[in-house]
């Protein structure tokens, strides 16, 4: 699984919020240079810009990130950039991200009567689809005018609904007012005000706090997600651009295996007792087929079965059937491949094994160099780990018409880097057959009871936030087997 694009979003969401410029609406172009870092070393830097155009409010940010995990650099850049009227009416957003040399981009432009035009492209395959602007949404500009309509009094309190262009989503947004405090800073020591944020992204409720000043603009923003501390710093452009430090983020993602796991036993149904390392963190877990949740004290029971038992899971969306931007199941080359690795009349579970073993055997260049591939430009470049595993087997499942859904959780392995006997970050493919979600694993060849779910998307990237709160806070403290599969 990709943790270093879990950490640039929930980056990009906490940071493409308001307050990053002055309140002044004819102020001349304003930039503010950023540093950020991880645990304390550098790993990149943002560049905020506000202009006046004409009769337009023109935002600009951009952020570049280098995250090392277990010896391989990956590179993100992400620009995003909106275009507002002098009341914060939106008109216009434009963003791009580019990972380890893959890249998507959107543009969409806000009608008088909501209906927003969208054009994507990832792996150079472009999309174009319309949606509605959700009432009350705003963009940075609006923000920023409501937050200078709220005032830094202490104790002032508010609510906003912040538009996410990088993945079309309207999040409700609390603001709380705290005290001014001294912070150290780049520059030296300034009293500032201490604002706490809250974005409620379903599933994952994104909290962080902005030191501002009487003219709201940031000077620090912190967050900690992923059992790592994520700080941006304003100075100069010379500190910014300072060279980044290397650190390994994924480190902090592996979970310990408790001694008496052997990997024969997953074969069976195990029970695994996990709790948080942090008390204040809330886990999260999805109930499916396979796997069964109880809450128990501070901790939960999660039972892992091999082979999916009936259920009575929710019915696919139609979505979950269809190609999208990260899935492309109708691309030519995606589907000569689906015929290629499963031809004839044979049943869906027929069908994704043959799938699963197609994928694991295509890929024939298996490593983390890759930032984070499209299903349609793995298949061409027939190289990555679990995540590009995964995209692509969900893409094939659904060129032969079965709905699919990916997973992200936790898979045990003997070894990793240096660690041994641990549960690394890692991603699967879900598929609907026979009324319930059953897994199959491409990357590591099958499914077994070594894997726990935190959560399920689509293949967006910026739509893997389920169960991220868990990541990098979890510890399993005792494992058994199961006599009689989880019902």
């Amino acid at each position: 699984m990709r943790l270093s694009v879990r950490l640039a979003c929930l980056l990009t969401l906490v940071l493409m919020i308001p307050g990053l410029c002055s309140t002044s609406a004819y102020a001349a172009a304003e930039e503010t240079w950023m540093s950020v870092t991880l645990d304390g070393r550098k790993i990149g830097h943002m560049l905020n810009r506000r202009e006046i155009k004409d009769e337009r409010v023109v935002t600009t940010q951009d952020m570049n990130l280098s995250i090392e995990r277990a010896g391989v650099t990956v590179a993100l850049e992400v620009s995003e950039t909106h275009e507002e009227t002098h009341d914060g009416k939106p008109l216009v957003f434009r963003t791009r991200s580019r990972l380890s040399g893959v890249e998507s981009t959107s543009e969409g432009k806000v009608d008088a009567d909501g209906t927003i035009h969208v054009t994507s492209s990832v792996g150079g395959l472009s999309q174009s689809k319309t949606a509605s602007w959700p009432a009350g949404a705003l963009f940075n500009e609006g923000l920023r005018l409501e937050a200078a309509a709220q005032g830094l009094k202490p104790g002032t309190r508010y609510d906003s609904l912040a538009y996410q262009a990088l993945n079309l989503a309207a999040y409700p947004l609390t603001t709380t007012v705290r005290p001014a405090e001294y912070v150290d800073l780049p520059g030296g020591r300034r009293e500032l005000f201490r604002v706490e944020r809250e974005l409620k992204v379903p599933g994952l409720p994104l909290t962080s706090t902005d030191w501002m000043d009487k003219q709201y603009r940031v000077h620090k923003v912190s967050l900690l997600q992923l059992g790592l501390k994520l700080e941006v710093l304003a100075c100069d452009k010379a500190c910014a651009l300072a060279p980044n430090q290397p650190g390994d983020a994924l480190q902090q993602a592996l979970v310990a295996a408790p001694p008496s796991l052997d990997r024969d036993d997953l074969s069976k149904p195990q029970r695994y007792t996990l709790k948080a390392r942090r008390r204040e963190t809330v886990l999260s877990f999805p109930a499916t087929a396979e796997q069964k949740v109880e809450r128990h004290g501070d901790g939960y029971i999660v039972t892992v079965s091999p082979q999916a038992p009936a259920s009575a899971e929710p019915q696919p969306l139609a979505a979950d059937s269809q190609p999208n931007a990260w899935l492309q199941s109708s691309a030519d080359e995606v589907a000569r491949l689906a015929n290629q690795a499963s031809s004839g009349d044979k049943k869906p579970i027929e069908r994704m094994r043959d799938l699963e073993a197609f994928v694991f055997g295509y890929i024939d260049k298996k490593g983390l160099n890759v930032g984070y591939a499209s299903a349609l430009e793995t298949a061409k470049s027939r190289q990555g780990d679990c995540t590009e595993h995964a995209l692509l087997l969900a893409a094939l499942g659904r060129a032969h018409g079965i709905p699919t859904r990916i997973a992200t959780g936790l898979a045990f392995v003997e070894s990793f880097g240096e660690a041994e006997r641990v549960f690394v970050p890692h991603a699967w493919v879900q598929a609907w057959i026979d009324g319930r979600w059953q897994s199959f694993d491409a990357a590591l060849g099958r499914f077994d009871t070594g894997h726990i779910a935190l959560g399920v998307g689509d293949g967006d990237p910026w739509r893997f936030f389920s169960g991220v709160t868990t990541l990098g806070n979890l510890r399993v403290e005792a494992v058994e087997p199961v006599t009689v599969s989880a019902k």
